[in-house]
């Protein structure tokens, strides 16, 4: 559905850290650093970056936006969860654990990057 998604930063050396670590997890290589300074992860359905504003203001998070990431089992939520941690990220919303929506029961954990916009890792869990 999405061709890219891009978040702001005020401190690139931080959220490259960050999202190398909890992408990382989630299979994807490192960040790669463009002639702007942006960094950019590719994968096969889209284009994960992260970037310093350029109109040259600070960059804020969006109040009420969240980023969800998809991840192929409940362990990988947490390894994703954990690592974020780790790497400079902060607890938000309930501990990981299940989510019962309008699209069906969820596994869950959310986390504040550096630059505290909101992302979480999603593994939709089968119905027995």
């Amino acid at each position: 559905m999405f061709s890219h998604v891009i978040v702001g930063t005020n401190n690139m050396d931080a959220s490259k850290k960050f999202y190398d670590a909890i992408l990382g997890v989630l299979g994807y290589n490192p960040g790669v650093i463009d002639e702007k300074g942006r960094c950019f992860y590719l994968g096969k359905h889209g284009l994960f970056g992260v970037t310093i504003p350029i109109d040259g203001n600070a960059a804020t998070h969006a109040n009420g936006g969240t980023i969800g990431l998809s991840a192929k089992s409940t362990a990988l939520v947490d390894e994703w969860h954990a690592a974020g941690l780790e790497h400079g990220g902060a607890v938000c919303e309930d501990p990981p654990g299940v989510r019962q929506g309008a699209f069906g029961k969820l596994y869950a954990a959310y986390l504040r990057d550096p630059a505290g916009n909101k992302i979480c890792a999603i593994h939709r869990v089968q119905e027995s």
